[in-house]
């Protein structure tokens, strides 16, 4: 029983955990609307915990960063000339 339980906790933190990173604009639309839900039910912890984060960067959920400035350049591997 209690591993049934222990293995249904973890499918479905996975598929959430899924769902966010394959679809960020849909979950992000999904966990305000259910965050407003429960806010309106006076839940307010559950909601705090409900709400997606601020998205930093180009907010496309690509993963980008926040910063603008642009990455370091590697060093271009050059022939070595023998004599």
């Amino acid at each position: 029983m209690l591993e049934s339980i222990i293995i249904a906790v973890l499918v479905i933190w996975s598929a959430v955990v899924v769902f966010k990173k394959v679809f960020p604009k849909t979950s992000n639309s999904v966990f305000t609307t259910l965050s407003e839900h429960c806010e309106n039910r006076g839940w307010n912890s559950l909601a705090k915990w409900l709400k997606p984060k601020m998205a930093a960067g180009c907010a496309g959920g690509c993963g980008c960063s926040a910063s603008d400035n642009p990455s370091a350049k590697k060093a271009e591997v050059q022939a070595v000339k023998w004599k």
